[in-house]
């Protein structure tokens, strides 16, 4: 079920993996913050897989940048890597609120500014 909403979410919304699987994976399958972050990005690479195809084939303009795809990809690779190593130094508590307070920032602007 966790899969599937943040598969659903992911193709529908662009989100998935970290407001989506991440928070279900610890509330639900009671598994650790930072194992949760770590399956959800292993688990989007699918997604994006599945989905991209569907907008870039669509009725009239594709809705996929390719060439600034590039550069987010770049970009993520090398923010993943440094994300994830300084995660490792990271305790669970302090974590869980960082998680938290991300996605709680994100969803007053999505309100406030969207």
């Amino acid at each position: 079920m966790i899969g599937f909403l943040g598969g659903f979410l992911g193709g529908l919304l662009g989100v998935g993996g970290g407001f989506v699987m991440i928070p279900l994976l610890v509330l639900w399958a009671k598994i650790d913050q930072r194992h949760a972050n770590a399956t959800s990005l292993v688990a989007i690479i699918p997604i994006a897989i599945a989905a991209v195809p569907i907008y870039y084939f669509q009725k009239g303009t594709p809705q996929v940048d390719f060439r600034l795809a590039i550069f987010l990809v770049i970009g993520s690779v090398f923010g993943a890597y440094l994300g994830a190593r300084a995660l490792k130094s990271i305790p669970e508590r302090p974590l869980r609120y960082v998680v938290a307070a991300v996605m709680v920032l994100v969803g007053i602007r999505q309100i406030v500014l969207p």
